[in-house]
This record gives C-alpha cells, structure tokens and sequence, in this order.
C-alpha cells in the first residue's frame, strides 16, 4: 500500500467548492488505481508551540484546516496515476481550485503500522 497525503488551508466559504473538487478528483484517481479518499474538515486544530497544521500551510484568517489522504496498491500505481491525471482533458474542467496550491503540503509514504477494527 501507498498513500498521498494532503494538508491545507481552505477559506471557510470554499467549503463546498472543495468537497465538489473533492469529488472530482475521486472520479479521475478511482480510474486509475486508487483504492481510498478522505477528505477531513478542521473540527478541533489547535495552535502548537513550535510548529502546527497552521503554520504549516500558513492559515490566514477565516481558513479551514483540511487533512486528506489516497490509498494506493503501491507507489508504481500512485506515480502512474499522477502522470495520468495531469495529462487527462478532464483536470480542465476543475478550474480554479478553491484553495491556495502553493501552501498545500503533501508527499507519499509507506505505512508502517496500520490497524482497524
């Protein structure tokens, strides 16, 4: 398993325009390969000591927190769906994301220790 992880900051106000970006997006990563989306909304972030989600994606007022991830089978099928969606006609019709990209944080990892009931 592979998995894409997201933080940023969307204005309270996007919160629909996101979820519907959110939605796009499923349809393009669900065709090609991945196996799971969450998208979570900011309920209860708190401000740290040192660093945080805020200062992460450096937050300006009346922004929300949003901590995302996509599962993939592997990193070969998440790097191939990459290429894929950038090359595809249908990321077009996503326009203006409703969030500043710039300030997304994100990367791939491999899990090391996962669980469920």
């Amino acid at each position: 398993m592979y998995v894409n992880g997201f933080i940023l900051s969307v204005p309270e106000g996007n919160k629909q325009a996101y979820v519907d970006t959110a939605e796009q997006f499923w349809e393009l990563a669900s065709e090609f390969g991945a196996t799971a989306q969450v998208e979570c909304w900011e309920s209860d972030v708190k401000d740290g000591h040192t660093t945080d989600f805020r200062r992460a994606t450096k937050a300006e007022d009346g922004e929300k927190i949003v901590f995302s991830w996509v599962t993939w089978p592997d990193k070969a099928t998440a790097e191939a769906a990459e290429k894929k969606m950038m090359e595809d006609p249908r990321m077009e019709a996503f326009g203006e994301m409703p969030f500043d990209g710039k300030r997304m944080v994100y990367g791939g990892f491999e899990p090391i220790v996962w669980k469920e009931a």
